[in-house]
């Protein structure tokens, strides 16, 4: 299996619950978004309020993170570099990268449990 294809096959066996009939549950962080070949991966999670999320730039390109609704933008990553926000409020908090605004992503932010 890829290190691409890897994030894909975790999260699907999670989607249907390991085979156990087992919910899926709300990440509770710190959670990773990588960019690699212009694409968050992965671009849409679900994580409980007060989750950090990191965001690391894998790209030989320059990238920056703007949530749209919170607010708040990273400066422009380099390779290497990383950006986290704490999302301590529920709601939907799109995302993008202002440099490409083409590479978009979701947080869906759910009320601690």
């Amino acid at each position: 299996m890829t290190r691409r294809a890897a994030p894909f096959a975790l999260a699907a066996l999670l989607a249907v619950g390991l085979g156990h009939g087992a919910p899926v549950r709300a990440a509770t962080g710190p959670v990773t978004i990588e960019i690699d070949h212009f694409v968050f991966s992965p671009a849409e999670i679900t994580v409980e309020a007060g989750t950090i999320v990191e965001w690391v730039n894998h790209d030989q390109t320059v990238h920056n993170i703007i949530l749209t609704t919170a607010k708040s933008a990273s400066p422009g990553m380099d390779t290497g570099d990383h950006y986290t926000f704490r999302f301590d409020s529920p709601g939907d908090y799109p995302y993008l990268c202002g440099l490409h605004p083409h590479m978009t992503g979701m947080v869906h932010v759910i009320p601690h449990a």
